[in-house]
């Protein structure tokens, strides 16, 4: 299970790079039809397709990218807290003990 979550939380980071670095790009005049930012679109467009529709434009500015970000993020971090307290358990389970308790 620990490696299913390894991954998972792998290819948020890789989503949430492809992201920034898509934003990052659009701000440069850069060929469209290029194959690093076909790339990028292709990876990112499966999820900020979704948010666009919810997400409203702030004058010209997109947001989305920020949102999905912080949605990824929160995300991977629940991942890897979910991941820590079932090590706990695990290991409590194996020792068949609790934690030391430091006495004064």
């Amino acid at each position: 299970m620990d490696q299913v979550v390894y991954i998972v939380y792998l290819f948020i980071n890789v989503l949430i790079f492809a992201i920034f670095a898509r934003s990052l790009i659009s701000w440069f005049p850069i060929d469209r039809e290029g194959f690093v930012v076909q790339t990028l679109d292709a990876l990112t467009e499966p999820i900020l397709v979704p948010l666009r529709r919810v997400v409203p434009l702030i004058g010209m500015i997109d947001l989305t990218p920020l949102v999905a970000i912080l949605i990824l993020s929160f995300i991977a971090g629940a991942l890897r807290i979910t991941t820590q307290t079932l090590q706990i358990d695990q290991a409590r389970k194996r020792d068949n003990s609790v934690l030391p308790v430091k006495l004064a």
